[in-house]
């Protein structure tokens, strides 16, 4: 099982994707909307310590045909919302629709960063973790990690995205940097370094 430092420093490393897309958000967003904030990191905390649980329980029946394509789906919905805002990105602004307000857009950008933590509840029944018990501290310490980090990464955006806006557009940016951690997944887990 692992140690503390451990799981703190795989909780980070799970929260990265939410931190970059967090600050997409807050640019985005441009003022500080809590309940929208709240919202998002909680969805991101809560996907981010369900995937692991997940495939932890999954494990023993499921393993093999989760890994063979989790990472497809990832891909493939951090793809569709990356072009959906590059597209986006070129129309007046009444015409675009990738709004991190909505619940839907948050609930698919928690689903689509969160899918990669399946392998991780995998590793976990491989590294010694037999029970519920076991495993209520590493999902506690993911999800709040990742909560945090989707708080800050939101702030980050906000504060910092009026000189972003000057400089390039943000949803072009944003849907770049989608496609990007899509990319990032994909070829981890078709090279082998999940």
């Amino acid at each position: 099982m692992m140690n503390f430092l451990d799981i703190l420093l795989l909780s980070i490393a799970l929260a990265m994707d939410c931190f970059t897309v967090s600050i997409i958000s807050g640019v985005i967003l441009k003022e500080k909307r809590w309940g929208v904030i709240t919202r998002m990191s909680f969805f991101f905390g809560l996907f981010q310590a369900a995937m692991p649980f997940i495939g932890w329980l999954g494990t023993k029946h499921f393993a093999q045909y989760i890994e063979a394509f989790d990472h497809w789906i990832a891909f493939g919905l951090l793809a569709f919302l990356g072009i959906r805002m590059i597209k986006e990105s070129f129309e007046d602004d009444e015409d675009k629709h990738f709004n991190p307000t909505k619940i839907k857009t948050q609930l698919v950008l928690a689903v689509a960063t969160s899918i990669d933590a399946l392998a991780v509840g995998i590793s976990f029944a491989c590294t010694g973790y037999t029970s519920i018990g076991e495993l209520c501290f590493p999902l506690w310490a993911i999800g709040i990690v990742s909560f945090l980090f989707g708080v800050i990464g939101n702030l980050l955006g906000i504060r910092f995205g009026s000189s972003i806006r000057k400089r390039l557009k943000p949803d072009l940016f944003g849907g770049i940097i989608l496609i990007i951690i899509g990319v990032k997944i994909l070829l981890s887990h078709l090279l082998g370094y999940h």
